[in-house]
């Protein structure tokens, strides 16, 4: 069967579940997971490409593959196969999170998808091995049903390792990158975007609980189309006299939104100085919609901070005390 994939370039996610400790996965890198075993040979894998684009009809069996690289240096057991691609919200972080498990109508391709084993069977999850610096092919066919829903179908396709080693911390290593398939049906499409909040700050808490003083901006886009689409937001910040000292370089890429997510897109100053009085604008865009905000931002160093706090409480304390010394003369010469 012709495969019908469109010609152009996407802005690759990069996921995988990295290790996985009494079997909850955790985010790691998807283009190369790399895991090191209490034996000191490294577990290293790859998947080429890390996305695709599809245009879907029902009644119709696409055929692709991709190419699976064990880059470490002894042989990799492992087994492929499709999960859903979606968001759900956190209660505890406030947050959508990519997940893997939850199906909505959204990721019905999942159910669509099978891999073709060593033996040449079609099958869910089949089972291959990689020698070192060996690639492996692996065909898959995607057979979209009589009927399919209108919109965005979006899965995942994992090559999982099956090492039976463990590191020296008695965690057993494991590695899962994984291709992105963005399937769009022939049927209505609805793109449609809400922007839910733009914010400008002019300090940066970091991975460290580090405060830092940096100009920076987020916003928030939730989709409520049935099909996604990039959203990305530009920062402007001026000097009082209209001098440009920083704008989003025009190359920084967008990110992608899937139907029933809200995602944040942000950027930041790096190089914001130490003290200095600026205009920010933030510009948060997607699906034909948009929102600008702006703020005037001062920024001063906290030991600046510190002595004009003290420098204002001895200037007030100085004026109570001579309000309350002229009081003293008046009543005295009033008497």
């Amino acid at each position: 069967m012709k495969i019908n994939f469109h010609k152009f370039a996407v802005a690759a996610i990069l996921m995988a579940v990295g290790l996985t400790i009494s079997g909850a996965p955790m985010m790691a890198h998807a283009e190369d997971d790399t895991n090191e075993t209490e034996t000191g040979v490294a577990t290293s894998i790859s998947i080429s490409p890390v996305s695709k684009i599809l245009q879907l009809q029902p009644s119709v069996v696409y055929e692709d593959s991709f190419k699976v690289t064990n880059n470490g240096s002894s042989d990799m057991p492992f087994e492929v196969y499709a999960s859903p691609y979606s968001y759900t919200y956190s209660e505890e972080s406030g947050e959508y999170q990519l997940g893997f498990s939850q199906e909505n109508s959204y990721t019905q391709m999942t159910r669509w998808i099978t891999f073709k084993g060593p033996d040449g069977a079609y099958t869910t999850s089949p089972k291959f091995n990689a020698g070192p610096g060996e690639s492996v092919v692996v065909e898959y066919r995607i057979t979209t049903p009589d009927s399919i829903p209108a919109g965005g179908q979006y899965a995942v396709l994992f090559a999982h390792t099956l090492s039976s080693t463990t590191n020296s911390g008695g965690i057993k290593t494991e590695a899962s990158p994984g291709l992105v398939v963005y399937g769009r049906s022939n049927g209505e499409t609805i793109t449609s975007a809400e922007i839910t909040s733009t914010e400008i700050h002019r300090s940066l808490t970091d991975t460290d609980g580090n405060t830092k003083n940096i100009i920076n901006a987020v916003g928030k886009v939730k989709n409520t189309g049935n099909v996604d689409f990039t959203a990305g937001g530009n920062l402007k910040v001026e000097g009082v006299f209209g001098q440009v000292y920083y704008e989003t370089p025009s190359s920084t890429a967008r990110i992608s939104i899937i139907p029933d997510a809200e995602l944040a897109v942000s950027d930041k100053w790096e190089e914001t100085p130490y003290f200095g009085l600026f205009k920010a604008t933030w510009t948060v865009s997607a699906a034909g919609e948009s929102e600008t905000i702006s703020q005037i931002i001062l920024i001063l160093p906290a030991p600046i901070i510190v002595v004009m706090v003290l420098l204002l409480t001895a200037i007030i304390l100085w004026i109570i005390i001579m309000v309350r010394k002229r009081r003293e003369r008046r009543s005295r010469f009033m008497i």
